[in-house]
């Protein structure tokens, strides 16, 4: 049986798409708001449904990423193995660490296996199973640091 997307999870994948949009065409955080709110989530874009999101979650998540980002690239840097630094990643899998990175770091009230588990879920949407499982590694590697108390 298919796993129903929550509101968190479609928010999730909100947030990893506007952190990759921003990434690659330099937009501001106001603008992607804005567009994510009016034109994306749960609407219906070129004959494709977009789930309805949480949205102040996607905006906490997207926020948050931006105001902590020089920390959170920091810490993915450090758990990626040696030779591939962030800058190196696919601009999409760098905006999955960076929200999932996030969550761990300042959202205590996710557990860290749903936080892993859902942004699994979305780097399985767009890439194969190499991939998610860096996806999966190294947000395990973060949750163990950040939390070690819920392992």
């Amino acid at each position: 049986m298919a796993k129903v997307p929550t509101q968190r999870a479609n928010a999730r994948l909100a947030a990893a798409q506007a952190l990759y949009q921003m990434d690659v065409t330099g937009k501001g955080i106001n603008e992607v708001f804005a567009e994510f709110e009016t034109y994306w989530i749960g609407q219906e874009v070129e004959g494709e449904q977009y789930l309805p999101a949480e949205v102040a979650f996607f905006r906490d998540i997207v926020g948050g990423v931006l105001n902590d980002q020089v920390a959170i690239d920091r810490a993915i840097d450090a758990s990626l193995v040696q030779g591939w630094p962030l800058a190196r990643i696919e601009a999409l899998m760098r905006a999955i660490l960076r929200a999932g990175t996030y969550e761990l770091k300042k959202r205590k009230d996710v557990p860290p296996k749903v936080c892993i588990s859902e942004y699994v879920d979305v780097a399985s949407a767009f890439f194969g199973r190499e991939e998610s499982g860096m996806i999966n590694a190294v947000l395990d590697v973060l949750a163990r640091q950040e939390r070690p108390d819920q392992f």
